[in-house]
This record gives C-alpha cells, sequence and structure tokens, in this order.
C-alpha cells in the first residue's frame, strides 16, 4: 500500500447484478493509524439483465452493447478518479446466460475491464465479511439476508461464528420472469426451518437496494439501531403488493426499476423471517459493492506480507 504522505489509495468495485450495475469507487486513509474507506462515487444503471436471462436464457444484442457502453464509461470514470485497485463481479444473470462469457471476453477487448463471474457461494461470503464490521453485537444468532435480482444469499452467524453460507436462485427479476423453480423454493423453506430449530431466536440482517428502499419508506423503525420489526415490514409489504407499479412509484415516489422489484424482495424476506421466527430485520446500508472492495484490500494486503 501507499504511504501516509502519498495522495490516498482508490479502490473501486463494479457489482453486475441482475437488475443493476453498480460502480462503487472508495479512498483508502488513515484515521488514529487505522485504515478506513471513505466513499468517492456510487453509480447505479439499471441494465436488468435477468430480464432477458431468466425470460429466454440470453442477454439480448441491445443490452450486450448497452453494457459495453456502460463499461466503457465506467473505465474512464475510474481514470478521472485515478483507481489503482478494482475488482468487477458479476452474479447471477451473468452466471446463468448462456452468452455471458462471451460477453465478457468483448466487454474486456473494447475497455479493459476484466469481469469475473463469481458463484453464489463467493457473494455470500462477501456479504457476511462486510456486514460482520458493522456489527456492535457480534453476539446471539443473526441471519444476513442478501437478496438479489437473481438470487438470495444467506449466512448463518451463531455466538460470532459463521456456521453456513447458502445461495439460492431466488431472486427479484427471476420471481418476475416466472423463473424460480418450486423445488428451490422448498429448498429454502427447508434449509431454514432446519436453521431456525438449531439456532432460536435469529434475528435478520438484511442487504440489498430493496431493503434498504424499504426501510427508508417504513414510517416506524429503530434508528438507532438501524432496524424494523417484521411487523412493519409486513404491513408496509401488503401496502405496496396492493398497488399497481405506476401508483407505487406515485405514493412512493419509486423509479420504475425499484417499483416492481420492491414487491418480489419483500416476499423473499417475510418468508424467511415467518420461517426462522424473526422479530427484527436490521439495514446496514451496505452490500455486495462494499464487500468487493473489502475483499480486495485485504487480498492486496496479504499478497504485500
Amino acid at each position: 500500500m501507499k504511504k501516509k504522505s502519498d495522495t490516498p489509495t482508490s479502490f473501486a468495485a463494479i457489482d453486475i447484478g441482475s437488475n443493476a450495475v453498480r460502480l462503487l469507487i472508495k479512498q483508502l486513509k488513515e484515521k488514529d493509524g487505522q485504515p478506513m474507506f471513505a466513499k468517492v462515487l456510487l453509480l447505479r444503471v439499471p441494465l436488468r439483465l435477468g430480464f432477458d436471462v431468466f425470460a429466454g436464457a440470453k442477454i439480448s444484442g441491445q443490452k450486450e452493447k448497452n453494457m459495453i457502453r456502460l463499461m466503457k464509461s465506467y473505465a474512464q470514470l475510474m481514470k478521472i478518479y485515478k483507481v489503482e485497485h478494482y475488482r468487477a463481479c458479476a452474479t447471477s444473470a451473468m452466471r446463468d446466460a448462456l452468452n455471458g462469457r462471451d460477453i465478457i471476453k468483448a466487454i474486456r477487448k473494447k475497455t479493459g475491464i476484466d469481469i469475473e463471474i463469481i458463484d453464489g457461494q463467493e457473494e455470500a461470503q462477501m456479504v457476511y465479511n462486510n456486514h460482520i464490521e458493522y456489527m456492535e453485537d457480534r453476539q446471539g444468532n443473526y441471519m444476513y439476508v442478501d437478496v438479489g435480482g437473481g438470487s438470495t444469499e444467506i449466512n448463518m452467524l451463531a455466538q460470532g461464528e459463521l456456521v453456513c453460507s447458502r445461495s439460492y436462485n431466488i431472486g427479484t427479476v427471476r420471481i418476475l420472469s416466472n423463473a424460480v423453480k418450486e423445488s428451490e423454493w422448498e429448498r429454502l423453506k427447508q434449509d431454514m426451518a432446519a436453521l431456525a430449530q438449531s439456532y432460536p431466536g435469529t434475528n435478520i440482517i438484511g442487504s440489498g437496494g430493496n431493503i434498504n428502499k424499504l426501510y427508508r419508506l417504513a414510517e416506524k423503525k429503530d434508528k438507532k439501531q438501524l432496524r424494523i420489526t417484521v411487523p412493519t415490514l409486513r404491513s408496509l409489504h401488503e401496502d405496496l403488493k396492493s398497488l399497481s407499479v405506476d401508483e407505487r412509484m406515485e405514493k412512493y415516489s419509486l423509479k420504475a426499476d425499484r417499483a416492481d422489484v420492491i414487491v418480489p424482495a419483500g416476499e423473499i424476506f417475510l418468508t424467511i423471517a415467518d420461517i426462522i421466527g424473526a422479530e427484527y430485520i436490521y439495514v446496514p446500508v451496505i452490500g455486495v459493492a462494499d464487500g468487493i472492495i473489502d475483499g480486495l484490500y485485504a487480498r492486496i494486503r496479504q499478497e504485500e506480507g
């Protein structure tokens, strides 16, 4: 890493999800002799790759063009912000797309950005690694639930120890595309029931853009502990579910690409909460992109000895 007197080192993460593609840039600084990251840029562009993949197995030619355009823009922004270290990760939609690897090759050739397709287990681990840093109380039982467009990742933490990580092909865009297999729902429900029996008194820590938005929309919430009760989430979810997409946009000032996916997201969180008997959902505003940067920093430090 750079010396203290040098310009702060910039790190970037590109998170290519099933609904949106994010660019996060952070600068590494020191506070009281300890390294810390300061966010300098966060962009989110709703390419909605999952709607192509989960309905037709491939990313369309138009979305491939848009993805290349976006990666060119992100490459230029990383130059402007003097990013020295970056990692670009693609998750569920790119994992499932028959032409995903061909598109990655085209992006590398035309933009210089090298994209990695990561599996669900690594995605779940990223979310866990990032969340643990933000917890004041590391005892008790917590389930980290990260709901994306194509998949849901869970990490079970008991008394400060990670006991399991799971990934399910159940996501908001996949639900809207009627592409979730009933067997996958059954697998999730059986796993959650088994975990609930082994780890009673578990509460949820939620991750992803939808639970962040649901937290902000909720009238009743514990701002000090960044949490909402499961009944509060259920009431909000039922109201959103009763409205059309246009009505949700008008009543709750939602963008179109959030107004449709927010209802299946609530369904996933409530399904899990009901099975494990959770009382609260904690909502620290962090996600996969933060985990990418933390993991990248840890890897570089390890390489430097």
